[in-house]
Protein backbone atom coordinates (compact mmCIF):
# COMPACT_ATOMS: atom_id res chain seq x y z
CA UNK A 1 0.00 0.00 0.00
CA UNK A 2 2.98 2.31 0.60
CA UNK A 3 4.14 1.92 -3.00
CA UNK A 4 0.96 3.43 -4.51
CA UNK A 5 1.68 6.96 -3.23
CA UNK A 6 5.36 6.48 -4.10
CA UNK A 7 4.38 6.01 -7.72
CA UNK A 8 1.97 8.95 -7.73
CA UNK A 9 3.92 11.62 -5.84
CA UNK A 10 7.05 11.62 -8.03
CA UNK A 11 4.81 12.06 -11.05
CA UNK A 12 3.04 15.05 -9.50
CA UNK A 13 6.41 16.40 -8.33
CA UNK A 14 7.90 16.19 -11.83
CA UNK A 15 4.83 17.80 -13.40
CA UNK A 16 4.96 20.62 -10.85
CA UNK A 17 8.61 21.29 -11.62
CA UNK A 18 8.12 20.96 -15.38
CA UNK A 19 5.02 23.17 -15.44
CA UNK A 20 6.58 25.95 -13.42
CA UNK A 21 9.86 25.58 -15.30
CA UNK A 22 7.94 25.90 -18.56
CA UNK A 23 6.29 29.08 -17.27
CA UNK A 24 9.68 30.50 -16.32
CA UNK A 25 11.22 29.51 -19.65
CA UNK A 26 8.44 31.03 -21.73
CA UNK A 27 8.52 34.27 -19.74
CA UNK A 28 12.29 34.53 -20.18
CA UNK A 29 12.30 33.69 -23.88
CA UNK A 30 9.29 35.68 -25.10
CA UNK A 31 10.01 39.41 -25.20
CA UNK A 32 6.30 40.32 -25.30
CA UNK A 33 5.96 38.85 -21.82
CA UNK A 34 8.41 41.32 -20.28
CA UNK A 35 5.67 43.09 -18.33
CA UNK A 36 5.22 43.51 -14.57
CA UNK A 37 2.44 40.90 -14.45
CA UNK A 38 4.66 38.20 -15.93
CA UNK A 39 7.61 39.35 -13.85
CA UNK A 40 5.58 38.67 -10.70
CA UNK A 41 4.20 35.45 -12.19
CA UNK A 42 7.76 34.20 -12.67
CA UNK A 43 8.45 34.83 -8.98
CA UNK A 44 5.26 32.97 -8.10
CA UNK A 45 6.38 30.01 -10.25
CA UNK A 46 9.73 30.06 -8.45
CA UNK A 47 7.93 29.91 -5.08
CA UNK A 48 5.85 26.94 -6.25
CA UNK A 49 8.95 25.06 -7.41
CA UNK A 50 10.66 25.74 -4.09
CA UNK A 51 7.54 24.56 -2.18
CA UNK A 52 7.69 21.24 -4.00
CA UNK A 53 11.43 20.86 -3.43
CA UNK A 54 10.98 21.65 0.28
CA UNK A 55 8.57 18.86 1.18
CA UNK A 56 8.28 16.19 -1.51
CA UNK A 57 11.82 14.69 -1.47
CA UNK A 58 11.66 13.96 2.28
CA UNK A 59 8.18 12.53 1.84
CA UNK A 60 9.44 10.19 -0.88
CA UNK A 61 12.33 9.02 1.29
CA UNK A 62 9.87 8.27 4.08
CA UNK A 63 7.66 6.29 1.71
CA UNK A 64 10.52 3.86 1.10
CA UNK A 65 11.86 3.49 4.63
CA UNK A 66 9.84 2.33 7.62
CA UNK A 67 11.48 4.90 9.93
CA UNK A 68 9.33 7.93 9.18
CA UNK A 69 11.05 10.59 11.19
CA UNK A 70 12.86 13.82 10.54
CA UNK A 71 15.67 15.25 12.64
CA UNK A 72 15.12 18.33 14.78
CA UNK A 73 17.52 20.39 12.64
CA UNK A 74 15.82 19.15 9.47
CA UNK A 75 12.45 20.03 10.93
CA UNK A 76 13.55 23.55 11.82
CA UNK A 77 15.11 24.04 8.38
CA UNK A 78 12.00 22.77 6.66
CA UNK A 79 9.77 24.95 8.83
CA UNK A 80 11.89 28.02 8.11
CA UNK A 81 11.85 27.42 4.35
CA UNK A 82 8.14 26.63 4.31
CA UNK A 83 7.29 29.80 6.25
CA UNK A 84 9.57 31.91 4.05
CA UNK A 85 7.90 30.59 0.92
CA UNK A 86 4.37 30.89 2.33
CA UNK A 87 4.82 34.49 3.44
CA UNK A 88 6.60 35.44 0.23
CA UNK A 89 3.84 33.85 -1.84
CA UNK A 90 1.14 35.77 0.02
CA UNK A 91 3.03 39.03 -0.41
CA UNK A 92 3.64 38.34 -4.10
CA UNK A 93 -0.09 37.75 -4.54
CA UNK A 94 -0.75 41.11 -2.85
CA UNK A 95 1.74 42.76 -5.20
CA UNK A 96 0.05 41.10 -8.19
CA UNK A 97 -3.32 42.36 -6.99
CA UNK A 98 -1.87 45.87 -6.71
CA UNK A 99 -0.48 45.54 -10.24
CA UNK A 100 -3.95 44.60 -11.55
CA UNK A 101 -5.52 47.46 -9.59
CA UNK A 102 -3.11 49.97 -11.12
CA UNK A 103 -3.65 48.49 -14.61
CA UNK A 104 -7.43 48.82 -14.30
CA UNK A 105 -7.91 51.98 -12.26
CA UNK A 106 -4.91 54.05 -13.39
CA UNK A 107 -4.43 52.85 -16.94
CA UNK A 108 -2.92 56.04 -18.29
CA UNK A 109 -0.38 56.25 -15.46
CA UNK A 110 0.39 52.52 -15.34
CA UNK A 111 3.85 52.74 -16.93
CA UNK A 112 4.87 55.55 -14.59
CA UNK A 113 3.55 53.82 -11.46
CA UNK A 114 4.72 50.26 -12.22
CA UNK A 115 8.22 50.98 -13.48
CA UNK A 116 10.82 48.21 -13.44
CA UNK A 117 12.43 49.82 -10.43
CA UNK A 118 9.13 49.63 -8.53
CA UNK A 119 8.55 46.03 -9.64
CA UNK A 120 11.99 44.92 -8.49
CA UNK A 121 11.58 46.79 -5.21
CA UNK A 122 8.19 45.15 -4.57
CA UNK A 123 9.56 41.72 -5.41
CA UNK A 124 12.68 42.07 -3.26
CA UNK A 125 10.54 43.44 -0.42
CA UNK A 126 8.23 40.41 -0.64
CA UNK A 127 11.12 37.94 -0.47
CA UNK A 128 12.97 39.88 2.26
CA UNK A 129 9.86 40.26 4.41
CA UNK A 130 9.13 36.54 4.06
CA UNK A 131 12.69 35.73 5.12
CA UNK A 132 12.67 38.10 8.10
CA UNK A 133 9.25 37.06 9.43
CA UNK A 134 10.21 33.40 9.10
CA UNK A 135 13.43 34.07 10.96
CA UNK A 136 11.44 35.70 13.79
CA UNK A 137 9.16 32.64 13.94
CA UNK A 138 12.19 30.35 14.05
CA UNK A 139 13.87 32.36 16.83
CA UNK A 140 10.65 32.14 18.87
CA UNK A 141 10.25 28.43 18.10
CA UNK A 142 13.76 27.23 19.01
CA UNK A 143 13.63 27.87 22.78
CA UNK A 144 10.42 25.85 23.19
CA UNK A 145 10.78 22.46 24.90
CA UNK A 146 10.54 19.47 22.55
CA UNK A 147 10.68 15.73 23.10
CA UNK A 148 13.98 14.28 24.24
CA UNK A 149 14.63 12.12 21.20
CA UNK A 150 14.78 15.17 18.89
CA UNK A 151 13.04 13.06 16.22
CA UNK A 152 9.65 14.02 14.80
CA UNK A 153 7.69 11.08 13.38
CA UNK A 154 6.43 12.79 10.21
CA UNK A 155 7.83 13.75 6.82
CA UNK A 156 6.86 17.35 7.50
CA UNK A 157 6.83 19.03 10.86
Amino acid sequence: MRMLPFGLFPLVYVFTLLGNGLILGIICLESRLCTPMYFFLSHLATVDMAYACNTVPQMLVNQLSPATSISFAGCMTQTFLFLTLAISECLLLVVMAYDCYVAICHLLQYCAIMSWRVCITLSVTSWTTGFLLSFIHLVLLLPLPFCMSKKIKHFFC
